[in-house]
């Protein structure tokens, strides 16, 4: 079963800056709607479907990200993103942006989210059907504090380039 899913994406001229880097805030951008991309490939359905169908969805509460190393326009890259965290209510994902040969990482984000009612406009428990459903792709991570996390990502980096 995969836990971990990857698309390809192809970083654009027009999302870099003056100097020819992936903007920040695009960092995010490509990382969101590869995770969107992935939920409804994978998972099959969208948060839009969801939601009319349960009136539930997911709520960001947090971002944490940190950039690694520098995109180049024109580039591509492999986002890969899976579930690290779960409870009840809260889980977190984690998505990579990694250099096509998969060696090196770009960017790591953390984004931990809530399950929502949006009539209720409260936090509850995920059904404990869809939990179990979403139990099967939860991948556990040594690393369990962000900042952990990165400095492994730093150390893989420094130990594949050499710097």
């Amino acid at each position: 079963m995969i836990k971990e899913i990857s698309s390809t994406v192809k970083i654009r001229f027009s999302d870099c800056d003056p100097i020819g880097h992936l903007n920040n805030v695009k960092y995010l951008e490509y990382m969101l709607n590869a995770r969107e991309d992935h939920v409804e490939d994978f998972y099959g359905f969208t948060y839009e479907q969801y939601l009319k169908k349960t009136g539930c969805t997911w709520i960001a509460i947090q971002n944490e990200i940190a950039y690694l190393k520098e995109v180049k326009a024109n580039t591509k890259v492999i986002i890969s993103s899976k579930t690290i965290e779960m409870t009840d209510r809260v889980s977190k994902v984690e998505i990579l942006m990694k250099s096509e040969d998969q060696k090196t990482i770009n960017a790591v984000l953390w984004i931990t989210v809530i399950y929502f009612n949006m009539k209720t406009r409260q936090s509850e428990a995920l059904p404990e059907n869809e939990k179990e459903f979403f139990e099967k792709y939860l991948v556990t991570v040594d690393e369990k504090e962000f900042k952990d996390r990165v400095l492994h990502f730093r150390k893989h980096n420094k130990a594949i380039n050499g710097n």
